[in-house]
């Protein structure tokens, strides 16, 4: 294992693992989309959460989570998703691992600066991945009854996410007004159609 890398001043890490890893969502939210890297999770497991489109992950002993990390995000960026995550997440410091093949990979055929500036960091090929130090958010209720089985990216792009980046539009457009509400009032509304909401 190498050094763990720390954020610049001002400029944060994000570990993310659901809805945030379509770009399409970060789009909305951040108005661009940031440099980003696979990267795992040690010690957590991710959940479906029974009435939501969106998982969940709390700490599970010798399970891993597939997700990854957003780099350069501002301090007003970091408040709209700490807006976005809303009162059923906390926002905890955690090490992910990078996937440090496919920044190798990256910057080998040239496709970013920032892949190629991450490649000189972690001194050339890899064959583990890199600690980084990261924010992420974790589901505030640990033992929630309603937390079961995984949760597939694949299936909530087929079947949630054009749903989902409506009401993550329509949530960002009240942030940004004067009338605000809280994100998962808006969700609970945006979804109030369906008895109980589709689930995966």
């Amino acid at each position: 294992m190498g050094s763990t890398i720390l954020p610049p001043q001002s400029s944060h890490i994000v570990f993310v693992y659901g809805s945030l890893l379509a770009d399409e969502v970060v789009s909305v939210i951040l108005k661009r989309v940031p440099h980003s890297s696979p990267a795992i999770l040690d010690g957590y497991r991710r959940f479906s959460v029974e009435g939501r489109v969106y998982p969940a992950i709390t700490p599970v002993e010798d399970k891993k989570v597939n997700g990854k990390v957003l780099f350069g995000i501002t301090d007003p960026e970091l408040d709209l998703l700490d807006a976005f995550e809303d009162v059923e997440y906390e926002r905890n410091t955690v090490d992910a691992f990078l996937i440090c093949k496919f920044i190798e990979a990256e910057a080998v055929i040239g496709r970013s600066d920032f892949c190629n500036k991450m490649y000189r960091m972690l001194g050339g090929l890899q064959d583990t991945c890199e600690r980084v130090q990261t924010y992420t958010y974790v589901w505030k209720e640990k033992n929630d009854p309603h937390l079961y089985g995984d949760w597939d990216i694949e299936a909530w792009r087929q079947v949630h996410m054009s749903d989902f980046l409506k009401m993550t539009t329509g949530f960002i457009e009240e942030f940004e007004g004067l009338e605000s509400k809280p994100r998962v009032a808006t969700y609970e509304e945006f979804f109030h159609q369906a008895e109980s909401p589709p689930t995966l």
